[in-house]
C-alpha cells in the first residue's frame, strides 16, 4: 500500500472516530502514524529534484523573502507586478504561472524577494499539480502572503491552510514551550510546570511507543496539545508568519468589505486598482519584525541611506557584526551606540548590547 493511500484511510478512520476522551488515546495514535506518514512525503520532496521534488531553483537574495500563495486566478502576478516592478504573466485562465518568479520589493531601506508562486490545488500537499514544489519553497520564506479572492475568501483560506498544515508549516504559531529528549534507558520521565488538559501519561506513552521511544525526558510549560507533541517530536516545523491579502475587494460590497477586515491576519487589497498597498506594505515590514541599524565611522556623519536590516529577534551587537561581515566581531573591542536603546548618546556597549530599530553604530576596533 502507498504511503498516500496509508494517509487517506488513517484521515478516513480519524473522521469515523468521535473526539472525547474515552477516544483521545486512539487518536493520539492516529496523528502519530499520520506524522510519521507525512514525514516520509516531507522527506521525499526534498530529495527528489524536478517537478514535485525540492522546491524552485531560486537562489536566496535579498534581506527576507516573501512567498506568494495561493489558490488560480486570485491576483498573485498582479500583485507582483504592481509590488515589484517585475513581469509575470497575467491571464482570466488559470495557470497562468508555471514557475516561480522572483521580484525585488525595496521597501525602508530593506530588499525583499517576493516570490509569485504558481497556484496550487486541493490535494497539494500530496503532490498534485505541483504542489509539492510549492509547497516546499514556501517552507524556505520568511513570510508567506497567502492571496485569496475577497469573493470567497474563508473557503480558500481553510483550504489552503490544510494543504500547508499538511507539510509541516504552522502559520502564525511559535513553537510549542515543550523540551524532548530522547535517552537509552529509564523510561518515561514526564514533567509539568503547568496543567495539562489535553495529555495523559497514557496517551503520551502511546504517541512515543508509536515513535519507537520508551525513554525519554520531557518537559511541559505550556498547556500541550496531542498535536503541539508530535510537531516537538518530528521536530522539521516550519513556523512561519503569514499575511491573508484579501484580493479583489474592488468587486464586493461595504458590508462584505468589513467582514474581511476582522478576519485575524488580513489586509484587504485591490492589486489591480492598487488600492491600499502602502497599508499591505506596513503589515509586511510589521510582520518580517526587521530592524534598521545605521553605522557612522568615525569623523563621518552616519549612512542613512544604506540600513544594515536585521531580525528583532537577532539584534544584538554581535549580530549585527557577523551581519556586515563575519570577520569584524573578530577586531571587534565595543561600540558607540546612539538611538533607542540606550540612555545616554552616545553610550559605550559590548558585543551582547541588543539594538533597536533605528539605532545608529559606530564599531571600535581592536588596535
Amino acid at each position: 500500500m502507498s504511503v498516500l493511500q496509508q494517509i487517506k484511510d488513517i484521515e478516513a478512520e480519524m473522521d469515523r472516530t468521535q473526539k472525547n476522551k474515552a477516544t483521545a488515546y486512539h487518536l493520539g495514535t492516529l496523528k502519530a502514524k499520520l506524522a510519521k506518514l507525512r514525514r516520509e512525503l516531507l522527506t521525499d520532496a526534498t530529495k527528489k529534484k524536478g517537478p514535485g521534488g525540492d522546491g524552485f531553483d531560486v537562489n536566496k537574495s535579498g534581506d527576507a523573502r516573501i512567498g506568494l500563495v495561493g489558490f488560480p486566478s486570485v491576483g498573485k502576478s498582479t500583485l507582483l507586478n504592481k509590488m515589484t516592478n517585475t513581469f509575470s504573466e497575467v491571464a482570466s485562465y488559470e495557470f497562468t504561472t508555471l514557475t516561480c518568479i522572483p521580484g525585488v520589493i525595496n521597501y525602508k531601506g530593506a530588499r525583499l524577494q517576493l516570490l509569485d508562486l504558481p497556484g496550487i490545488i486541493e490535494g497539494a500537499k500530496d503532490g498534485k499539480g505541483r504542489g509539492r514544489q510549492v509547497i516546499s519553497t514556501a517552507r524556505t520564506c520568511n513570510l508567506i502572503l497567502i492571496v485569496l479572492d475577497a469573493l470567497k475568501p474563508l473557503t480558500h483560506k481553510k483550504k489552503i491552510e490544510y494543504e500547508l498544515e499538511g507539510f509541516g508549516i504552522r502559520l502564525n504559531k511559535q513553537p510549542p514551550n515543550i523540551t524532548f529528549k530522547k535517552k537509552e534507558k529509564g523510561g518515561l520521565n514526564m514533567m509539568s510546570s503547568v496543567p495539562l488538559t489535553h495529555l495523559t501519561n497514557e496517551i503520551v506513552k502511546a504517541i512515543l511507543q508509536e515513535y519507537k521511544c520508551p525513554n525519554a525526558d520531557i518537559m511541559f510549560r505550556c498547556d500541550a496539545t496531542v498535536d503541539e507533541l508530535i510537531d516537538v517530536i518530528e521536530g522539521n516545523r516550519a513556523y512561519i508568519p503569514a499575511i491573508y491579502a484579501m484580493n479583489k475587494i474592488d468587486q464586493i460590497t461595504i458590508e462584505e468589505l468589513d467582514l474581511i477586515d476582522r478576519i485575524p491576519n488580513a489586509c484587504p487589497i485591490s492589486a489591480h486598482h492598487e488600492w491600499n498597498m502602502d497599508g499591505l506594505l506596513e503589515k509586511v515590514w510589521e510582520y518580517l519584525d526587521l530592524i534598521r541599524v545605521y553605522t557612522k565611522p568615525k569623523g563621518q556623519v552616519a549612512d542613512f541611506g544604506a540600513p544594515v536590516i536585521i531580525r528583532r529577534d537577532k539584534s544584538s551587537m554581535e549580530d549585527f557584526c557577523t551581519r556586515i561581515h563575519k570577520h569584524i566581531l573578530r577586531q571587534f573591542k565595543y561600540a558607540w551606540v546612539w538611538g533607542q536603546s540606550v540612555k545616554h548618546q552616545p553610550q559605550k556597549v559590548g558585543k551582547d548590547h541588543q539594538l533597536l530599530d533605528e539605532d545608529i553604530v559606530q564599531i571600535v576596533k581592536k588596535i
